[in-house]
């Protein structure tokens, strides 16, 4: 995957091209991590506030 990612890069015309292609996986990645952490933060609250529900109904 890595070695055709570099390939791509390799075959931009001029630096403006490998600027965009560089940007672009930048995005993605820091995109997919933004989206990780979100998703894991949500998934712990939710699973504090079931506990806590959960805590307060049962006798």
């Amino acid at each position: 995957m890595i070695k055709n990612l570099f390939k791509r890069i390799k075959s931009q015309k001029g630096m403006s091209g490998v600027l965009v292609a560089l940007l672009l996986v930048i995005v993605g990645v820091g995109l997919v991590a933004g989206v990780n952490t979100f998703m894991s933060s949500a998934k712990d609250k939710l699973v504090n506030d079931a506990n806590t529900t959960i805590n307060t109904v049962s006798p």
